[in-house]
């Protein structure tokens, strides 16, 4: 499953729509290279647009958006919750 998504909507509706087994997968994967990641991003300028750059970005955003589910919840999304789907994002 492709988690390099672009907008805070998508990453939401990725995460509410997986099962723990895929968010704690991608978890998995990225929380272990995040300190090479976060490093290897911070030289990287805010104006690059070199496809690889954007990927690696939007999956660290992935992971922040994962995060919680795995640390916290223990699931998707938090039973009794707000419903994600009714916030209204600005375009990113």
């Amino acid at each position: 499953m492709d988690w390099s998504l672009v907008t805070m909507a998508e990453r939401s509706a990725r995460r509410s729509s997986s099962t723990m087994q895929e968010i704690e997968a991608l978890y998995a994967a990225m929380l272990p290279r995040m300190e090479a990641v976060l490093g290897y991003l911070a030289d990287v300028s805010a104006d690059d647009e070199a496809p690889e750059n954007l990927r690696l970005l939007d999956l660290t955003k992935s992971l922040a958006e994962v995060a919680p589910a795995v640390e916290l919840f223990f699931e998707p999304t938090i039973s009794y919750g707000y419903d994600v789907s009714r916030f209204a994002t600005d375009p990113e």
